[in-house]
């Protein structure tokens, strides 16, 4: 059982070294922007602003410097023609490759907005695009810096804007506690977009790394239970052969003398022949129970295999199952998952990792739900943690726990097996005076009920509750 659970430990830690860790991680998975991308929003911004620029001067008949607007305007025009032709529209940019063409923009539209009557010009609110198109693609280092050099080219045009302009060439004068309060708004709106975009951002990422895992980790089982099928189908294919060469043994056995030695290596040549008929029967019989107990098995049975590789670890493992309120007495055949196996694997190995003394894994049945609950005499769940359990990357007792590191990527792991099953998870701590935590997976009956009406009959021990 050591050396199972040794395994298993193994190989759960050799897959979650393959992702990024903490936030840096993130940050690495992070950073990546297409060129296509920048190269289209900034086609709609040149179109956008020659738009509003030549609307402004000649249907309004504002007076506006437009030959310097123009200028502006086809500069970003230039600078896309030349990356079209210099680059391949598909390409992935580095961060600093991004960050220098958002910080382009940036300063472009705000020299746009200087001509046009700076702190003043009610577009100043566009200024927040290149930041958000940095907040949620680029590294948080590269957006704090396009965030920045927004806030401060906001800040210049209070000293170097234009006038803005009005009709018959009357300009507007706006009081200076107006433009401030307009930079004071664009600031924080830049502070609240750059924040909250990195916070979604990163969390989308955490959320794609950690269905990844959960998806590795079904691969894994898969494969597992191929190479099961894989040798049925190996001791199928070698019994034919080896029933041959038993046959010829045996006949050519009785064409010497026992007196001859070359009989004894004949001999044995058979024996070993009917030895490896009996091996690969033993393996043909072991594997089409197996197969009958792949579709369908008693729901006790898929508990105590998934304890199985964590009994003996120091702490008293005790499985049992009874029936719940209108429950009939016999144990229910329910379809043998392997995810629902790994999720209640999880459980009681974490139960096992905290626990002081005992872990308890109960299944229970009422006329319209499976129950699985896991308790142990542990610490708990840490507080603060409770209201977060089953997001990715939050750890169950506010420390590194088995399987994940410091990750947190266990439960939530687990959870998602759960719910893609049609069950859901309910966690608390067990009732002072005791202590420990408690974690119940329940599924209605027709998400795993056996489509094998018959029941198999099995004493049920009591239950402590």
């Amino acid at each position: 059982m050591e050396e199972t659970h040794a395994t298993r430990e193994g190989l759960e830690q050799a897959l979650y070294s393959l992702l990024p860790t903490g936030l840096a991680g993130v940050d690495a998975a992070r950073g990546r922007a297409r060129l296509r991308t920048l190269v289209t929003l900034r086609w709609l911004a040149v179109a956008g602003q020659t738009a509003a620029v030549l609307f402004v001067h000649f249907g309004l008949g504002f007076e506006l410097p437009l030959g310097l607007c123009l200028t502006v305007i086809a500069a970003s025009a230039w600078l896309n023609v030349f990356m079209s032709f210099a680059m391949r529209d598909q390409l992935l940019l580095k961060g600093w490759e991004a960050v220098l063409q958002l910080g382009f923009d940036t300063l472009q539209l705000a020299l746009l907005l200087a001509l046009t009557g700076g702190l003043a010009n009610p577009f100043l609110l566009f200024l927040l695009a290149p930041v958000t198109v940095a907040a949620t693609s680029l590294r948080r280092r590269f957006s704090v810096s396009v965030a920045i050099l927004a806030i401060v080219c906001a800040a210049l045009m209070s000293a170097f804007a234009f006038d803005l302009p009005g009709p018959e060439g009357e300009p507007f004068d706006l009081p200076a506690l107006f433009e401030w309060g307009h930079f004071a708004a664009l600031g924080i709106g830049i502070l609240f977009f750059t924040v909250s975009s990195l916070r979604l951002s990163e969390d989308e990422a955490r959320l794609i790394r950690a269905l990844d895992a959960a998806s590795i980790v079904m691969a894994r089982e898969q494969r597992l239970s191929a190479l099961g099928t894989m040798a049925a189908m190996t001791a199928h294919e070698l019994g034919t052969p080896l029933a041959t060469i038993h046959l010829v043994a045996k006949e050519l056995a009785g064409e010497f003398d026992r007196e001859d030695p070359r009989y004894e290596d004949i001999r044995l040549i058979a024996e070993q022949a009917d030895r490896c008929r009996e091996i690969l029967g033993q393996l043909s019989r072991s594997r089409e129970a197996e197969d009958i107990v792949h579709a369908n098995m008693p729901l006790s049975s898929l508990v105590e295999e998934a304890a199985a590789p964590f009994k003996g670890l120091g702490v008293e493992l005790k499985v049992t199952y009874s029936p719940g309120e209108n429950g009939e007495p016999r144990v229910p055949m329910i379809r043998r998952s392997p995810e629902v196996l790994h999720a209640l694997g999880a459980f009681i190995e974490n139960a096992v990792s905290f626990a002081d003394s005992q872990v308890r894994a109960v299944a229970s049945w009422t006329d319209r739900q499976f129950m699985v609950t896991i308790s142990d005499d542990g610490p708990g769940f840490a507080a603060d943690v409770m209201p977060k359990l089953g997001e990715p990357y939050v750890s169950q007792r506010g420390e590194a726990h088995l399987g994940g590191g410091d990750m947190g990527l266990g439960f939530f792991i687990a959870k998602t097996l759960i719910e893609r099953t049609g069950g859901r998870i309910a966690t608390r701590n067990r009732y002072p005076p005791r202590h420990g935590a408690i974690v119940q997976a329940v599924w209605p009956r027709t998400a795993l009920e056996s489509l094998e009406s018959d029941r198999i009959q099995i004493n049920n021990p009591a239950v402590e509750t």
